[in-house]
């Protein structure tokens, strides 16, 4: 390619909303892997933390990230994961190995730790039941201790440690990837059809208010069509997990469209099974893991992430804007050291690239996503896949250089738009066209790229960014922007009648 210019044409229909926009989709994940929890959030002893043990800095930089809901305590570790371990004063508390991720875990961090660092990020807290060792009354208790108004057992038990009202925790996962081979207590479709039906009754019983969570594969497989077929009347939510990431610079940007794929796909699948079964509504898409992640295996998956990876992130975003009536949950996983948007050493807390495209969907983005409509350039997926994931990508091309996604508020006086320039050595002239309505004031636009001037990176091993400010006149219905090769923008504007 040449360093010379080429030009996008996107038209922005305000009026034509295509969902309201769940802060949902603004979710976090963490889990008992590696550094996340002991070392990353919670971090007893150290300077930097307080007096709960949660770290400071961590604290700060999660909560610039404007997170909704907050996923624990796995993943793959809560297969094996008894919460009752994790109660009471701490130095009572059992070591155990930890079956999932090679580890031995001290409990010292529990349900009461988790759902009091929720309060101090100001968000919502979502606990995945154990259905690999664990059993119905286990389950049964652990809703009980977090959200029984009563003096019951388990109740009181609470109050015994501490936390006299109820914690109201409203999303339960009905157990994780049941379905894989590296799951203590793998189960068949049937087998976890039957189990989490059982499960969901019970517990809708004890809290009628609870959101059910049932655990999906990818939303094409024929696990989500049998799970989705049997409890499409008892849940709420869908789960999927999608990861993708590549060497290959196109497939890593263009690999999160198979998140796409799933969507389309369990929403089908989930209409189906509403409309056949006469359910009241179709549950929605809890996209509760997804991020990039191909360059370890380990018990730590301290992943080290490039500004490419950033630009899939914020793709990922764009695609969970887009299918805003499809998706109310979305969790980037993991949050801090573990595939994470935060590293730490006992010293600091720095962000990866992956951190800003999230802040910036997360802090701008508003009330209902819009058709958007995309003219210009294509390119093709690479014919086969070469990343660890071996997503097949070729028959969801050809694909747009350009990737966008925006919102409005509900009375349609400003409108956000968020942008990837996937070009690597051009920058890119993108229009930017009102339908019916004007630009009456751009108040902020802003482009992230690479910094490429390594004495500038925050730690040695993790790679910085650069946030500037970019001119974007506009006169009308029309405004203009020149992204910058290999970048991420986002647009926020006023708009009145044309």
């Amino acid at each position: 390619m040449d360093n010379g210019r080429s030009g996008t044409r996107i038209t922005l229909a305000p009026w034509r909303t295509s969902g309201a926009v769940d802060r949902g989709i603004f979710g976090g994940f963490v889990e008992h892997l590696g550094r996340c929890i002991y070392g990353g959030i919670f971090d007893e002893g150290s300077s930097l933390s307080n007096d709960n043990g949660y770290r400071l800095d961590v604290l700060s930089l999660l909560k610039e990230l404007r997170l909704s809901v907050l996923r624990w305590p796995g993943g793959n570790f809560v297969s094996n994961y008894h919460w009752t371990d994790g109660i009471g004063p701490a130095a009572n508390r059992p070591s155990r190995v930890e079956l999932a991720w090679g580890a031995l875990e001290s409990n010292r961090f529990g349900t009461d730790e988790f759902l009091a660092f929720c309060a101090e990020l100001g968000v919502t807290p979502y606990i995945c039941l154990n259905m690999g060792t664990g059993d119905l009354a286990e389950a049964l208790a652990w809703v009980e201790y977090c959200n029984a108004t009563v003096h019951s057992y388990w109740a009181d038990r609470r109050r015994a440690n501490g936390h006299e009202g109820p914690y109201g925790v409203p999303y339960w996962g009905l157990g994780n990837e049941m379905y894989g081979d590296w799951q203590v207590g793998q189960l068949s479709a049937q087998e976890y059809v039957s189990t989490a039906a059982r499960w969901a009754k019970a517990i809708r019983r004890l809290d009628p208010k609870a959101r059910l969570v049932s655990c999906g594969l990818n939303g094409w497989s024929d696990w989500d069509r049998a799970v989705i077929d049997g409890l499409v009347d008892l849940v709420d939510l869908h789960s999927l997990h999608v990861y993708t990431g590549s060497k290959d610079y196109w497939e890593n940007l263009v690999s999160p469209y198979q998140a796409e794929r799933g969507i389309a796909c369990a929403s089908a699948l989930l209409g189906r099974a509403a409309y056949l079964q006469r359910a009241k509504r179709a549950p929605k898409v809890a996209f509760d893991e997804w991020n990039v992640w191909y360059r370890t295996d380990d018990g730590s998956l301290e992943e080290r992430y490039s500004f490419t990876d950033a630009l899939a992130v914020a793709t990922y975003l764009n695609i969970f804007i887009r299918h805003s009536h499809q998706v109310s949950m979305a969790n980037l996983a993991q949050m801090v050291n573990a595939i994470a948007p935060i590293v730490t050493t006992p010293h600091e807390a720095v962000p990866q690239p992956i951190y800003y495209p999230f802040m910036l969907h997360s802090v701008s983005h508003l009330d209902h996503a819009i058709d958007v409509s995309i003219e210009g350039e294509q390119f093709d997926a690479p014919a086969e896949p070469a990343g660890r994931w071996g997503h097949r990508l070729s028959d969801l091309g050809p694909f747009p250089f350009v990737d966008a996604a925006a919102t409005t508020d509900s009375a349609r006086g400003r409108i956000t738009v968020t942008l990837v320039n996937r070009r690597p050595d051009r920058s890119e002239d993108v229009e930017l066209r009102l339908t019916d309505l004007a630009f009456s004031d751009v108040n902020r636009a802003r482009a992230l790229t690479e910094e490429t001037d390594h004495s500038k990176w925050p730690m040695p091993d993790v790679a910085g960014v650069r946030l500037e400010d970019c001119d974007v006149p506009a006169k009308g219905s029309v405004a203009h922007v020149q992204l910058p090769p290999k970048s991420f923008a986002v647009i926020e504007a006023s708009m009145a009648s044309d």
